[in-house]
Parts: structure tokens; sequence; C-alpha cells
């Protein structure tokens, strides 16, 4: 398969501009297109109306004159349905790349950029709702363009909990060898919208596996031969006149075993009878999937992962499909009352039966394997728009996080300040103190946004960072009930036990905790703080904490060494405050509440001292 690489993330733009401007030409075209096979086939249809009068009324012209004319519309018929999917094949390239273009500028309207996850959001997660990690503009639609659920619930499982090192460095791998696969991406975007509306993992699954219902070969081999018994007994009373009687009782036999089968087949059929269609689309992607050849041992495991059970899964796939849509064959009105003679339901059900016998144990595995695929392209697909983004450094031991250059992937790259952040048992606290909107907030959120990113297997928003398997916790958005009557403090608390709570675990904990116990007053939050701060550390913790108040500082030189100070700083110029976002070491000087407070216009006089 052709793979591209690019330089930057200006040559990534550039390469999505001429790819958009190419599909939207394409679909232009496909759109004429069937606009004029449309109107073809509409005027070929009132030909062979036209020809109706001579050929049946007047008997002027042989009825072999429509033997064109009907060929020439089946033709059209045909062409128009390719065409229509090719149009929709472009059009659905021209929202891939217009996605692409809005992640890589970042645009406001984040919902355009990939799926939010929104039903993946926890409340009471350690630290998903406080990094924003679903939702339009968050991490997981800067990150997800899967089409399938499977895929969907795959990312969003590996940002929700880290994985083990060997792991971690399996996904790399793939990630990588996938990041200049911008056509199987493409593709997968392409041919899944199909699949993700109708194919639902849980129910395909569940029927794919479940026990047989209709008994076993005696019992399909009796249905047969009663079937085609009751065919031949029929045909000769009508051919001879007589045997009407042997024919009757067949057909009464017939409708017993109907009557007594009727609950079990439907169980066969229900579940997979509405996903005719469905499965069709499921054959094509899968089809696309094993065109693919890769290296990495991840991708060849799940690319052997499709090769079970024998056949192809998309050409076993497209075979349900063709048993599933005969069974439409009985609403025929011609063929309906053949249907009844030969048991028509009943035998597709023995058939659905012997497919699920046959291939149903692999179904999970195949959804599975495309579900895994679509999620490391998800990733290879974020490496690839940001290639100076590169794949973190997995140590086995740790504490540690050891960050060069750290940012923010939600931030413009040519804006966003890039900070330096090491952490480890020796260097287990930092407390950053600044003023309000200096960056305190968003420098946490880098950190465990990397973690995040890291530890799911993606590329980082850094220089360097070397960082051990750490449990996260995080406290940064916490807001009173007024509906569950909890005050701010008391789901403050609530929170930082759950960071607390994670200390039990078999991993160390990396937290992140902003503006501390602000829901109390600074005697009691100084105690508290230190007390939290002390117990964290005893337990193998490392984090960062930030605080406008000050008196917290002195927290870092009670516990040094293993605790430091920095801070974020402002400037007044001109009467504006201004910002650099650059974390420095020891304690803020001064804060700017008054100053804030002047710029809004709340300019009061001072009180006297």
């Amino acid at each position: 398969m052709a793979e591209i690489g690019v330089a930057s993330s200006r040559d990534v733009r550039g390469l999505y501009e001429s790819r958009l401007a190419e599909r939207r030409a394409a679909a232009e075209r496909e759109v004429r297109r069937t606009r004029a096979l449309s109107n073809a086939r509409l005027a070929t249809f009132a030909a062979g109306a036209a020809l109706t009068w001579p050929v049946f009324v007047s008997g002027w012209l042989h009825p072999l004159w429509l033997a064109p004319v009907a060929a020439a519309f089946v033709a059209l018929v045909f062409r128009h349905e390719r065409a229509r999917r090719a149009r929709l094949s472009a059009e659905r390239g021209v929202e891939f790349y217009e996605r692409g273009l809005s992640r890589l500028r970042l645009d406001p309207a984040g919902a355009e950029w990939g799926n939010t996850g929104l039903r993946h959001l926890d409340p009471e997660h350690p630290y998903a709702p406080q990094l924003d990690l679903f939702g339009p503009g968050s991490l997981f639609s800067l990150l997800s363009q899967a089409q399938t659920k499977s895929g969907e619930d795959r990312l969003a499982s590996w940002l929700l909990a880290a994985a083990e090192p060997d792991e971690i460095r399996a996904r790399q791998a793939a990630a990588a060898e996938l990041r200049p696969r911008l056509g199987l991406r493409e593709d997968l975007f392409t041919l899944g919208p199909e699949v993700r509306e109708g194919v639902h993992p849980e129910p395909l699954v569940t029927w794919a596996t479940a026990p047989a219902r209709l008994g076993g070969a005696a019992l399909r081999i009796f249905v047969l031969l009663l079937s085609l018994a009751s065919a031949a007994a029929l045909v000769a009373a009508l051919v001879r006149g007589r045997g009407w009687a042997l024919a009757v009782l067949l057909l009464a036999a017939e409708a017993a075993v109907g009557l007594a089968l009727r609950s079990r087949v439907g169980a066969v059929l229900h579940a997979i009878e509405a996903r005719a269609r469905d499965l069709a689309h499921l054959a094509v992607l899968l089809e696309r999937v094993e065109a693919e050849r890769f290296e990495s041992p991840r991708l060849r495991a799940l690319r052997g992962g499709l090769d079970s059970g024998g056949a192809p899964p998309s050409r076993q796939i497209a075979q349900l499909h063709r048993i599933v849509s005969v069974l439409d064959w009985r609403r025929n009105q011609l063929f309906a009352p053949i249907a009844f003679l030969l048991l028509w339901r009943i035998q597709v059900g023995f058939a659905l039966e012997a497919w699920r016998a046959t291939h149903g144990a692999f179904v999970a595995r195949w959804l599975e394997s495309v579900g895994e695929l679509e999620a490391l392209a998800d990733l290879g697909g974020y490496a690839f728009e940001h290639p100076g983004d590169p794949f973190p450094e997995i140590a086995d031991a740790g504490p540690l996080f050891d960050a060069r250059g750290l940012g923010h992937p939600l931030l413009d790259e040519a804006r966003c300040v890039r900070n330096d952040l090491a952490l480890d048992r020796e260097r287990a606290l930092l407390v950053v103190s600044g003023s309000n909107m200096s960056g305190k907030s968003t420098f946490l959120r880098s950190a465990g946004t990397a973690l995040v990113m890291a530890l799911a297997g993606a590329p980082v928003r850094a220089s360097r960072l070397r960082v051990s398997p750490l449990a996260l916790g995080a406290c940064l958005r916490v807001q009173d009930s007024l509906r569950e009557g909890a005050s701010r403090f008391y789901a403050e608390l609530l929170a930082l036990r759950r960071v607390a709570d994670l200390c039990k675990g078999p991993r160390p904990v990396l937290f992140l905790l902003d503006e501390i116990l602000n829901g109390t007053n600074s005697h009691d939050r100084r105690i508290g703080a230190e007390a939290l701060l002390r117990g964290l550390l005893a337990r193998g913790a490392v984090g960062i904490v930030t605080t406008h108040d000050l008196a917290l500082t002195a927290i870092a030189d009670e516990l040094a060494p293993r605790a430091s100070n920095a801070h974020f700083e402002d400037q007044l110029a001109d009467g504006e405050l201004r910002f650099d976002y650059r974390l420095r070491d020891g304690v803020i000087a001064r804060g700017n509440a008054l100053a804030l407070m002047r710029a809004v216009g709340l300019d009061f006089p001072e009180t006297p001292g």
C-alpha cells in the first residue's frame, strides 16, 4: 500500500487541502454522472412504456422488441448504483479531509473534529472529567476517527486505563507503522458509516454465539425431505388430476412442523434479519482490512486474527449476508406460494444455524480486530498530523515523569508555550504558585494529558518524555451541587479521596491538584494541605499542587528536599497584564488581583492600612 511521509504539520495541511480539492471535484463529477444516469434510466423506462401498445395491444411489433429496452434498463440500474456509491465515497472523502483540516486548525467547532465520545464520560472517573477527555473539542475528538463502535470503545478504554509497558510499546510500534498509511485511514472512514450505524457488536456477537435452537442434522433432513415430498405430491396432483389426499396430508404436516418450529425459528432470525444491508457493508470493510500487509507484531497478530475460521471473514460475512437476503424472497408475491411449499423460513433458519455453528465463534474476534485496528489507526493518524510529537520512552520502574518541552495538544503549536517537568522518587512534589490566569491549570492539564496519551500508546506534545506506568488522579475542576446538596468544599474532598484511594493500587500515583482546599479558611487549608501531601508522598505518590495562596508554598520547605517551589508570573505594562506562561523556580513574589479588578473597571480606592 502507498505510504506518505510528511515533515511538519504545515505539510500535512497542504496535503489535506490538495486531497480535499480532489475529492470535491470527484464528488461533483459523480453527482453529474448519477443525474445523467437517472435521466437515461427514466428515458429507457418511457421507451419501454411506449412499446407496450404496439407489442401487447395492436400486435404490430414482436415482444422481442422489449428485450433490448429491458436489458438497457437493467444495465442503467446497476451503473446508477455504482455511480451513487462512488458519489457517496467521494463525499465521505470530502468529510474526512474537512475534519482533518478542522483538527489541524483547532477550529472552535470541535464537534467536527471527530467522535466526541460523550457516552464514555464517567463523572466519578479519577481524571477523565478533570482533563476534558471527552466531548466536543476534547482530546478524544482530536484522536478518534473510528467508524465502528468497537473502534471507538477500544480507544476510549485505552485513554481511561493505562496499559502495561510491553503493551504500550506494541501499540507505539503499530501506530508508527500505520502513521504513513493515509489511504487506509481514509478508506476506513469512507467505508465505515453504514457499519457504525447498523452493526452493533454486542447483539451480533450474542446472536453468533447463541446455542443451537433448531435441533440437529436429522431434523433438518426431515424438513427438507418433507418439503420436497409435498412439492412433488402437489405437482403430481395438478398434472394427473388425482392424488389430492396425499398432497393435502403432506401440506398439513408442513403446517404442523412450521407451527411447532415457529418460535425457535423466530429466535434465530429475529436478531439478524434486519441486518442484511449492514452485513454487506461489514463485509466490504473487512475486505479492505484483509488487503493490508503489516510488519509490527501487534498488527500481524490482528491480521492473523482475521484469518481464523478458514476463509477470509469478508467472504464468510458475505455468505451470511446472502443467506439473510434470500429470506426476503418469501415476501415476493410470485415466490410466496413456493416459499410456503418449501418451508422457506425454516430452511433459511437451518442455514443460519449451520453458519453459526461453523463461523459464529469467530465473529467477536473479527469485530475486535477491526476495532483495535481502527484505534491504532487513530493513534497513527495523530502521529501523522503532528510529526513533531514523539512517542515517549516507557520506563519499567518508577515513579517517573521526565518531560522536556511539555505542552498541550489542544493548543495551537505556534502559540503553545512549552515547559519542563521532572518528578521522581527524590523530587516528588512541585508546588506551583502564581497569579490568576498565569498558566497554572494549563500546566497541570498538559502533564495529565501527556501521561494519558503516553500510557495509551500515542505520541505526546513534548520534545521528549520519559515516563513509567503511573495511576493518574486529578482534582482540577470541582463544582458544588444544589441537587445533591453538596458544597464545593465537600465535592473537592470527595475528589481528593478518590486520588488518595488510588494509592492503594499497585502503581505509583501522579496527582494533579489545582488550588488545593480552596473552599476553606487559610488556617485549615494550610494544615489540611500539608497533611494530605505528606500522606500522598508517604505512599509513594508524586505530583503537582497549584495555589495562589502563598502561605501554602511553605509546605515545599517543610517537605524539602523531596518538594520544591515553582511559579508563573505576570507583568503589568501600559495598564494591561501580560503573561509569558514560563515556569520559573521559586515562589511568586506578587499577585495580580488588584490589577485584574482595575482592568475590568473595579477601580475603588484602596483601604488605608
